[in-house]
């Protein structure tokens, strides 16, 4: 970075990228002064090059980030999502099944939610709301009704 003169930095990440990023310039200074006793870089780039710029931006697929309408990467796994959601719809329908998909989002179902909403699925979990203890005779339930619905 010294040889090709950058001092600016901008990191788009998570939680670990942009903890990273810190520890990175926290640990620039002595860096630059490993690098001029090897004799890598001299006196005079350590003194023009002595400090680090980081931009951090906030890309997560998990769309957690207070203060954001969407953070960066969310568009394009529900993008991801909405595809596999469309492309398997059909094979469901001509094949009468029922399928359940898993969408990423960690400890945060806004994917999941705006999937949901956005393919009409017929259930979901998310995180922040866990299910009822009955949740599984509800959806035996719901299962058995789309299966008569489709049999007629």
């Amino acid at each position: 970075m010294v040889r090709k003169g950058i001092t600016n930095l901008v990191v788009i990440g998570g939680d670990g990228s942009l903890t990273g990023a810190n520890l990175f310039r926290q640990e620039w200074p002595s860096l630059l002064d490993e690098l001029l006793e090897k004799g890598d870089i001299t006196k005079e780039a350590r003194n023009k090059y002595h400090h680090l710029h980081i931009a951090g931006m906030v890309g997560s697929i998990d769309n957690d980030f207070c203060g954001t309408d969407m953070t960066i990467g969310t568009d394009s796994a529900l993008h991801r999502i909405i595809e596999a959601i469309d492309a398997i719809v059909s094979t469901a329908y001509s094949h009468q099944r029922t399928f359940i998909m898993e969408v990423m989002g960690r400890h945060c179902g806004y994917l999941s939610i705006v999937a949901a909403l956005t393919s009409e699925a017929d259930y979901v979990f998310c995180p922040e709301s866990p299910p009822p203890a009955d949740w599984p005779e509800k959806l035996c339930n719901k299962l058995e009704q789309a299966r008569l619905c489709r049999a007629k």
